[in-house]
């Protein structure tokens, strides 16, 4: 399959590092498999360690996330593409079934409330049938600033900045 198109054509970098970069790729990328699958691997840990041992739950969140403040809980199953775009600030609660795809930076200040399955979804895709077919994809970040109490069901789209 031809995975060149037109504003989409590769430039010679590759998918993880376009990925990171903001622009457009292929999901395709072996540095994209190995990272999200140590993270789910981790998170798998954080689930089970979580009813017995809040101090081991906390770090293995630690070592998934690109960081996260104290007096943080995440209550299981907890989702994330990579984890290493995430970024959590100080007293944050989680309720049950976050699901954070952080293709792109996502960005949660301190004391914010997040009720159970509630997503968090950077990713893109071309309105274009083309370049959607042949798999582009692209983000853009989120921020949740502090302060902030997500309901259940909430669903924040990329680019969105949800303020103090």
């Amino acid at each position: 399959m031809n995975r060149d198109h037109g504003a989409f054509q590769a430039d010679g970098r590759s998918n993880w590092e376009r990925m990171i970069a903001g622009d457009w790729y292929i999901g395709d990328d072996p540095k994209m498999s190995e990272v999200s699958r140590r993270a789910q691997r981790l998170l798998k840990l954080h689930e089970a360690a979580f009813p017995e041992d809040p101090d081991i739950a906390h770090y293995l969140l630690e070592q998934v996330l690109g960081s996260v403040g104290q007096r943080v809980t995440i209550r299981p199953p907890f989702r994330v593409d990579y984890g290493i775009n995430i970024h959590i600030g100080e007293g944050v609660w989680a309720n049950y079934g976050l699901t954070a795809l952080d293709v792109a930076e996502i960005r949660i200040g301190n004391d914010v409330l997040i009720g159970p399955n509630c997503q968090l979804l950077t990713p893109i895709h071309p309105l274009e049938h083309g370049p959607r077919c042949e798999g582009w994809e692209s983000a853009e970040p989120i921020t949740i600033e502090d302060n902030v109490w997500l309901a259940s069901g909430v669903t924040v789209c990329q680019g969105v900045t949800i303020g103090h």
